[in-house]
């Protein structure tokens, strides 16, 4: 019977040890994510904008012979 609870313990002690580098490894992979989400969330507003500007620019050049030459 000793040697039985022994045993228990050891299983127990095992589980424990696995179950906190799980719950490490899922804060983790937590916080990573919600980095990923965050720099995710800045480039697509930065694309966006990037967007916007670049049909302003097309537009502001569409029509070039409304424009002065150069040299005048």
């Amino acid at each position: 019977m000793t040697n039985e609870i022994k045993m228990l313990n050891e299983r127990i002690d095992t589980l424990e040890m696995r179950l906190a580098y799980q719950d490490d490894t899922i804060e983790t992979l937590n916080r990573t994510i919600t980095a990923q989400w965050k720099q995710i969330d800045v480039l697509t507003r930065q694309i966006a904008q990037l967007g916007e500007r670049l049909q302003e620019a097309e537009t502001n050049t569409s029509n070039p012979g409304n424009e002065r030459p150069p040299h005048y």
